[in-house]
């Protein structure tokens, strides 16, 4: 009865023993489970701080290129727009004065204060009727940029030395500096005292040389050309656009 009795002593301390360690077990895997889950997932998702900064800096380094390249773009377009707007007046005028056969008179005036200069269209003489006025952005202008051939060998169409922003009425009609145009029913163009009128203005934006363009005119045809500023091994020279 003893050794019955010590043998289900034995048996039942040691299925004690196991159900114990059987719940140690599952205690140890369901506490240590969630918190593996959660790790795995802090790293699967979200970004680092580093990851976040070199990010942002690469944004910002884009973002600076592109208003770089656009405030470059838009300042070239501005140019264009006034070089284009000089050109189409004087060729609207003269066409006009043709298709009209009337004298159209163009005059020229320099920069103020809001304005890159002005462009004015009027009939007959420079007192009459208004019929177009066109002015220049003020970050565009009428003027002579430093730098800029100034021999009558490298002057655009050789019509003066860079002295004058307008240079019309040039020899042998003129001393040159004119700022007025008559372009006459057949298409010529004349100065006030019906003489030839040939000559040159210059634009561009102040301060940047690459920048300038400039029209001449010649007064026998009528013939009206623009020119672009450009840089070859060092020499800055003008070319037909």
């Amino acid at each position: 009865m003893w050794a019955a009795e010590s043998m289900s002593f034995r048996v039942g301390n040691l299925n004690r023993v196991e159900f114990t360690e059987s719940r140690a077990v599952q205690y140890a895997k369901s506490s240590s489970s969630p918190s593996t889950g959660t790790m795995a997932s802090s790293r699967q998702s979200g970004f680092s701080m580093l990851e976040m900064a070199i990010a942002i800096s690469v944004s910002l380094i884009l973002a600076g290129a592109v208003t770089v390249t656009m405030q470059t773009t838009f300042k070239q377009q501005l140019v264009n727009d006034a070089y284009n707007t000089t050109l189409t007046t004087l060729r609207r005028a003269r066409d006009q004065a043709a298709a009209d056969m009337r004298v159209y008179v163009v005059s020229f005036a320099a920069p103020t204060p809001g304005n890159g200069g002005t462009i004015t269209v009027t009939e007959s003489t420079t007192a009459g009727t208004v019929l177009l006025t066109t002015t220049l952005p003020p970050q565009v202008t009428y003027h002579l940029e430093p730098g800029l051939p100034n021999t009558s060998a490298t002057t655009p169409d050789g019509f003066g030395t860079a002295t004058s922003i307008f240079d019309f009425d040039q020899p042998p009609s003129g001393a040159g500096g004119g700022t007025v145009i008559y372009f006459q029913p057949d298409g010529s163009a004349q100065d006030v005292a019906g003489n030839v009128n040939n000559g040159v203005v210059y634009l561009g934006t102040p301060g940047q040389l690459p920048a300038q363009r400039a029209v001449t005119l010649w007064g026998y045809t009528g013939r009206i050309r623009g020119w672009t500023l450009i840089e070859v091994a060092g020499v800055w020279s003008w070319v037909q656009s």
